[in-house]
């Protein structure tokens, strides 16, 4: 049985400003703990119903396992419908960027973009791609946030996620940089190269004007249809396999 304390100490971590007080955030379901096992991430706790245990994969001696209660991982879930195993886990440090390590390959670039579910799936898609780099300016959704964390399906524990100002992380840059634009020469025409930067814009109002001014090749998903916009994360992933085709002929 969990104490008030314990439960009280979880559910904070439900907010922003506790996950960064402690260094502490949540992952829920046995694939994406499963996945985290290995990783970079150290585990810190795990959170099961008693029919769970014998699903746990194995885990290192000093990882804290918690037996709960139905009514107990109702509470400290983040899910409407917890998946009956949930984990805390550790935020890495952070370290600056190194332009070394954007160079040879694409790394995709987020401008202000809002909604957690977006940022998860643009994670997973970046997965998908073998993008190992998603850097955010700072102004985007936290990633450590329960609905991206959930919508990444553990793809957050193999892409690297960082956050910095974009004017001046761009700036400095000697690779291209590519642009998701309205107004920019045609996704089909355009010609990759072998490494660059890939910024994606706001939901609502796209890259915002500083950012422009710094993109080097500006590109258009062409349209077809009569829809205003595409979704973000739906753009990640029309770009993200464009460069793959073309990285692979």
């Amino acid at each position: 049985m969990l104490s008030k304390s314990q439960i009280g100490f979880i559910k904070s971590l439900h907010q922003k400003k506790y996950r960064k007080e402690h260094g502490i955030f949540i992952i829920e379901g046995i694939k994406s703990i499963a996945e985290f096992i290995p990783a970079d991430y150290q585990i810190h706790s795990v959170y099961f119903l008693p029919q769970y245990q014998s699903l746990l994969p194995k885990l290192p001696a000093n990882i804290k396992l918690f037996e709960v209660t139905s009514a107990e991982l109702e509470k400290i879930s983040t899910l409407q419908a917890p998946q009956g195993i949930l984990a805390l886990v550790n935020i890495p440090e952070t370290s600056a960027i190194d332009q070394n390590t954007l160079r040879n390959n694409f790394s995709l670039v987020l401008d202000g973009v809002q909604d957690p579910g977006n940022l998860g799936t643009i994670i997973r898609t970046a997965d998908w791609f073998g993008v190992k780099h998603v850097i955010c300016s700072s102004n985007t959704v936290e990633v450590y946030n329960p609905k991206t964390v959930q919508a990444t399906m553990g793809s957050l524990c193999r892409v690297k996620v960082s956050y910095h100002e974009l004017p001046e992380l761009l700036q400095g840059i000697d690779i291209p940089v590519f642009g998701a634009m309205l107004n920019g020469s045609s996704l089909y025409e355009t010609k990759w190269g072998s490494e660059g930067l890939v910024v994606l814009g706001n939901e609502g109002q796209g890259v915002t004007p500083e950012i422009v001014n710094l993109i080097s090749h500006p590109v258009t998903i062409p349209r077809v249809g009569q829809a205003e916009s595409l979704n973000v994360a739906v753009s990640a992933a029309i770009f993200c396999a464009d460069i793959s085709r073309n990285l692979n002929k």
